[in-house]
């Protein structure tokens, strides 16, 4: 069975599963997006998890554990078969909850949650309002955190932490539900250094499960129905590239074509969501000037559609990032969540 709603439960309602996961059989689930987790209730003071890194080529991932309610840190699963490790109960509460969130994101091979020793009880889901993160490494909290492993060491992936990105923070400070659809490098018609030869853009991937071009992966199905899509694209389309391989001069209309069709494409699964595009912190000066031209041309195309709500425009104010490659670290997602997060409670407000 596959199912990729954001909160599911089995027939038992012992597993609540939230953002893009492949739930296969026996509860094991494979965690695939940036923050999507597996979550359960149980008793006593004993519980292990199962949880094995997997990809097409063998390397070691990261979730990070949230336990009644606190957040308790990052679990590094290495390389090879599946692992158990154990989780330590401190208070003396007979009910817990446990939630493993993925750290990492879905380009960095997913995350098997194979099982747990725990006596388990039923969990079921609070209804709540919904909103989707699209995006790319900004959105991902890629490079954000070098709490483990320094900037200048180890893998691209050692310095995630998806839990902290803005939009699982500000998620959890307006108690929303979430969603993200987010990939490190993409962009809307080109990547951070790809003119969309060999890789594919979001246009490209965002209906593939897996956020790939894999035909192999199940499609995405639609089924969470967000109140809000916040679609912040657009850094990659403006970035220079690595200055080694061929880059075009940006392309306007290109871009704005590809995130009309975009937007096109998104409504015909979600006719009642509201769209709110975005700006980037790490945009700025002239560049910054046409990112937003660009915008409002995104946004006036659709001033006559009667169908959908009107498309929103909301500006990040512009940041010196202070993490990994220049990326936003923990405290900068907090500064984007705490801008953020007001503006999107009062549009669900509204709603």
């Amino acid at each position: 069975m596959i199912s990729i709603v954001s909160t599911s439960q089995n027939k038992t309602n012992t597993f609540l599963y939230e953002g893009r996961v492949d739930k296969l059989q026996d509860n094991n689930v494979v965690l695939i997006g940036t923050a999507s987790s597996v979550s359960f209730n149980f008793t006593g003071d004993k519980c292990s998890i199962s949880l094995q890194s997997i990809d097409s080529w063998e390397h070691h991932n990261y979730v990070s554990l949230v336990l009644d309610g606190k957040y308790i840190g990052k679990l590094r699963i290495e390389k090879g078969a599946a692992q158990s490790f154990p989780v330590k109960i401190t208070c003396d509460k007979k009910h817990h909850n446990l939630t493993i969130y993925k750290t990492t994101e879905a380009q960095s091979g997913n995350v098997l949650f194979a099982g747990t020793t725990a006596k388990l009880t039923s969990i079921s889901s609070k209804k709540k309002k919904k909103i989707e993160f699209i995006g790319d490494s900004i959105t991902c909290g890629a490079a954000s955190d070098d709490s483990d492993v320094p900037c200048d060491q180890g893998e691209y992936f050692d310095h995630h932490n998806g839990y902290f990105a803005y939009g699982p923070t500000l998620s959890r400070e307006i108690d929303v539900d979430y969603l993200m659809s987010s990939v490190s490098g993409i962009g809307m018609y080109r990547n951070w250094n790809d003119e969309n030869k060999d890789e594919g853009i979001m246009p490209d991937l965002y209906g593939n499960l897996y956020l790939t071009k894999d035909a192999s992966k199940p499609k995405y199905d639609f089924a969470f129905q967000p109140d809000i899509i916040s679609i912040a694209l657009g850094t990659n389309d403006f970035s220079g590239g690595d200055g080694k391989k061929e880059r075009l001069p940006f392309n306007p209309e290109k871009y704005v074509s590809n995130y009309i069709n975009f937007i096109k494409m998104l409504y015909s699964h979600n006719p009642n969501v509201q769209i709110v595009i975005t700006n980037s912190p790490m945009v700025g000066g002239e560049k910054g000037i046409v990112f937003e031209e660009c915008l409002n041309k995104v946004k006036d195309a659709f001033k006559d559609d009667k169908t959908h709500k009107p498309i929103v425009i909301f500006k990040f104010k512009p940041m010196t990032p202070k993490g990994c490659s220049w990326h936003p670290n923990l405290a900068d997602h907090k500064v984007m969540a705490d801008e953020y997060g007001p503006f999107l409670k009062k549009l669900l407000n509204e709603k």
